[in-house]
């Protein structure tokens, strides 16, 4: 428990919708990682090949063209992109947690999407996100129980992670604390670059973060990209003008202790950097000592959790349990 580690959020934009520039992208950030002796970075929501804002923008109506591009621009697990950046986590010693547009092997069905590599480069698993919000109904399926769990790293932690609004999920917090999780990743869009959230959801995203920190006993990173030229212009020559996308608008990025303070960050808007830290997981033990999410402040026999873990997708009927 009292391993330390070097820590960093990727507050940064990806190339967007060309998967293999931000594979290219991703690959020089792990290499930069590793120069800057960083154990583990996290990537944004969809980072790859970028988050859909255009969802949350234009009337369904107008997307058919649009979602048919980021289906294309989509990656699977398997794929070649993420095993070049499987190999450059080997190479370089670096884990990750990468938000990624998922599409299923062999067919069309899309998911929002963690995977979780070590550094071996070995993919530990991939979290569908459970309920896809709003607008991001259009692009992506729900994912199941099967992949809400917490990862035992060879690098020595367990990490888990949530997807965006999800993180609000009562529920799926605690499976991930009943897993044993002691590093969280939320991973986020730039919310706050569309204007009818611009006032409230860096609020909100750092209320879930604490929350989680402090409820569950554990190490919490929250990461965000931001909405750079690239993207405005995308979605401009594509579907036309984004009225209610802020230019430069960044999400907001941090790394919580599990008492509530920061130890990096907060960071918002379109400067990229690693927001990064060290943690140092003996402390997890002694945050325990005042309450235990699964210990002595449970209380089973009051309170008790559930999570249907059937496979729900073809590719999940017969892989074995991670």
């Amino acid at each position: 428990m009292g391993a330390k580690y070097q820590i960093a959020a990727v507050h940064a934009a990806p190339i967007y919708m060309d998967k293999e520039a931000t594979t290219e992208k991703i690959i020089h950030l792990i290499e930069k990682a590793a120069q800057d002796s960083i154990d583990f970075l996290a990537f944004s929501e969809a980072f790859l090949p970028g988050y859909p804002y255009f969802v949350h923008i234009f009337a369904p109506v107008q997307l058919f063209q649009a979602v048919a591009a980021y289906g294309n621009e989509s990656v699977t697990a398997d794929g070649p992109e993420i095993n070049r950046i499987r190999t450059a986590c080997e190479n370089h010693q670096v884990a990750i947690s990468l938000g990624f547009s998922e599409r299923i092997s062999g067919g069309t069905a899309l998911f929002n999407s963690q995977i979780f590599i070590d550094s071996r480069g070995s993919i530990l698993g991939v979290h569908r996100k459970l309920q896809p919000t709003l607008g991001e109904r259009i692009v992506w399926a729900q994912g199941g129980g099967k992949s809400l769990r917490a990862f035992s790293s060879h690098d020595g932690y367990i990490i888990g992670g949530l997807l965006c609004s999800e993180n609000s999920m009562n529920g799926a917090r605690q499976a991930l604390l009943e897993d044993g999780e002691q590093i969280h990743v939320g991973a986020w869009p730039a919310l706050s670059a569309i204007a009818a959230h611009a006032e409230t959801v860096d609020l909100q995203t750092e209320a879930v973060t604490k929350g989680h920190a402090v409820g569950g006993q554990v190490f919490t990173i929250a990461v965000s990209d931001f909405v750079d030229d690239r993207c405005l212009d995308w979605i401009t020559n594509n579907l036309g003008h984004p009225d209610q996308l802020i230019p430069g608008g960044g999400g907001w990025s941090a790394i919580v202790h599990p008492n509530a303070t920061y130890l990096a960050g907060p960071h918002t808007g379109p400067t990229e950097m690693f927001v990064q830290c060290e943690i140092d997981l003996s402390h997890i033990s002694i945050c325990k000592v005042l309450t235990d999410a699964v210990g002595h402040y449970k209380r089973p026999e009051v309170l008790r959790i559930s999570v249907n873990r059937a496979p729900l997708w073809p590719d999940e009927y017969g892989s074995a349990d991670m």
